[in-house]
């Protein structure tokens, strides 16, 4: 696997995320990027077994997650630990995810899904069957967009 190089912009970008403390620098981990991209194709390839449309969303969801994680692990990077690392890797993503276009505004949608989630995790809420479709389709656009990269 070999990542596409982060643009001059982006690296700063990411920096800032470091100095702010939402992202630790760490070795690049292409077997960790693979086992999490790996992880996630497993997970997508399983929603369609599945009836229940939250255990849908969250299993689609988490496999948006393995794909943010794998984008850290192949650049050398893991969140901070502790409150907010959702919202930390979702900063990341839309920093990371520049091409093709699709996937860049799936990456800019992470915030929605993300405050979903929340709302369906610790307050219940509801989630219906067109919450389910976006979200499917946010984890394949950034399924996408991390292949695009070279992460495999």
């Amino acid at each position: 696997m070999t990542a596409t190089p982060l643009t001059t912009a982006q690296t700063a970008a990411v920096a800032a995320l470091v100095a702010a403390g939402r992202l630790r620098q760490v070795n690049p981990d292409v077997n960790r990027a693979s086992a999490f991209i790996s992880q996630a194709r497993d997970r997508l390839s399983q929603l369609p077994l599945l009836t229940s449309d939250p255990v849908r969303y969250t299993l689609a969801y988490d496999a948006a997650h393995d794909i943010g994680e794998a984008l850290l692990a192949a650049y050398g990077y893991r969140t901070a630990s502790g409150p907010g690392h959702h919202d930390a890797l979702g900063r990341y993503i839309t920093i990371v995810i520049d091409a093709p276009p699709t996937a860049v505004t799936a990456a800019a949608a992470w915030d929605h899904h993300r405050r979903a989630r929340n709302d369906q995790n610790y307050r219940a809420a509801p989630v219906g069957a067109a919450q389910v479709v976006a979200v499917e389709q946010f984890a394949r656009a950034l399924l996408d967009a991390a292949t695009h990269r070279g992460i495999t």
